[in-house]
């Protein structure tokens, strides 16, 4: 495998920190709920990491093309590590204090995750893209198997003050990998306030301009919108207060899906690489059958008992994890390649802005319709909007999402 140097460093890099966030998002919501015992307190912590990434988004992408990427990067691992030290040298462990803790982090993490999101296809060659993605997101998806395992015996060994410290040490950590990159930035810093504004205009108009972009931008919109509820909300009601699942078995099958997830990556950093893209429609329609099966599983004519359901919900969740990858890597890579370097930090912060708003559109959707009808009549609704869009991009814009942007 031809990835470089700092390739390497980057990923191990964000290995150390994403296995310290899964740790402390498993402790904190423990901790908030063990300290209040409110599902309302616990929306508020989402709420306050949440709202400030959509506020500062914008104005992040700007500061992530404008100024050095790495040291931005290097620069708010630290910054992390050394708010959460600060923290618990000062014992500021009540639920409001952690609350505004909860908005700062979220904060610097909207200007760490421009900077870092504009750097890393710089980091590989083009064509390497799809197998450093999914090597990236393999590593996502060992820190989610294994974080919230160890988060859970480290908030029962020491509660929340253990979990803090164990991720500002890995902000450390990461930071040590980080500052050993090679990257070159010609920084071009603000002269004024205004700027900031033309900026985000630049990026805006640049990405209504690119039809090849607006293509891709607009079909992830469609299906996130569709997706996210569906992965949300049905699924673990569906688990949960349908065929009634234990907790035990709630987690095997999230591991499934994961370890499916881990499999297709795995495949494409190994074997398929670039190709990948090649089989975008091909894995949208295995997913698309994923979902019906699922739907059969969960509803009144499948007469499954409960152990042969987890049996086929877990071959179905293996499956359809690895095909997700097979969607997630080549768009992912596609959008990348497509936008200059000088102009990434701000078209991927707009992306991400809008990614994040079109899901929780279609999660306000879906509570009260599962409140009236039955889990897999949702489900068959959700698939049926999925189905009209894959199948209308297909006709219309096929070539497009199977192609490369004019110059990749």
């Amino acid at each position: 495998m031809s990835l470089n140097r700092n390739f390497w460093l980057f990923a191990i890099g964000r290995f150390i920190s994403q296995l310290g966030w899964a740790v402390q998002d498993v402790a904190l919501p423990l901790y908030v709920l063990d300290q209040t015992h409110s599902g309302g307190m616990m929306t508020l912590f989402v709420l306050a990491e949440m709202i400030p990434i959509l506020i500062v988004m914008p104005f992040a992408g700007v500061i992530g093309d404008r100024y050095n990427r790495k040291w931005l990067m290097v620069g708010f691992d630290l910054a992390r590590g050394v708010l959460l030290f600060g923290v618990l040298a000062f014992h500021l462990l009540g639920i409001y204090q952690l609350l505004v803790v909860q908005v700062i982090m979220g904060t610097m993490s909207a200007f760490f995750g421009a900077a870092t999101n504009a750097m890393f296809p710089d980091l590989v060659e083009p064509d390497e893209l799809e197998r450093a993605n999914s090597i990236a997101g393999s590593s996502n998806i060992l820190a989610r198997l294994i974080g919230p395992a160890i988060g859970g015996v480290i908030y029962a060994i020491g509660g929340i003050a253990l979990a803090l410290l164990v991720n500002a040490v890995s902000f450390f950590g990461s930071g040590l990998f980080e500052v050993m990159i090679h990257y070159e930035w010609k920084t071009r810093e603000l002269e004024s306030a205004s700027q900031v504004i033309r900026d985000i205009k630049e990026g805006l108009h640049f990405l209504r301009s690119n039809r090849y972009l607006m293509t891709i931008m607009t079909f992830a919109l469609f299906m996130a919108a569709l997706g996210q509820p569906f992965g949300a909300v049905v699924m673990p009601y569906a688990f949960r207060e349908v065929l009634k699942f234990s907790s035990q078995q709630f987690g095997l099958l999230e591991s499934f899906f994961m370890g499916g997830m881990l499999l297709g990556n795995l495949l494409i950093a190994v074997k398929v690489g670039k190709k990948a893209g090649k089989f975008l429609f091909i894995a949208l329609f295995i997913s698309g059958l994923m979902i019906l099966a699922f739907m059969w599983v969960i509803s009144p004519f499948a007469s499954l008992n409960r152990e042969q359901a987890f049996v086929a919900l877990a071959a179905i969740g293996a499956a359809w994890g690895a095909v997700e990858a097979f969607v997630n890597v080549p768009l992912n890579s596609k959008i990348q390649r497509a936008i200059p370097t000088e102009l990434r930090g701000r078209v991927m912060s707009a992306l991400i802005v809008l990614m994040n708003i079109s899901g929780p559109l279609g999660l306000a959707l879906i509570g009260p319709l599962l409140d009236r009808y039955p889990a897999w009549q949702v489900t068959f609704v959700l698939w049926l909007g999925m189905a009209v869009v894959v199948v209308y991009y297909w006709i219309r814009y096929s070539g497009v999402l199977l192609g490369e942007a004019e110059g990749s």
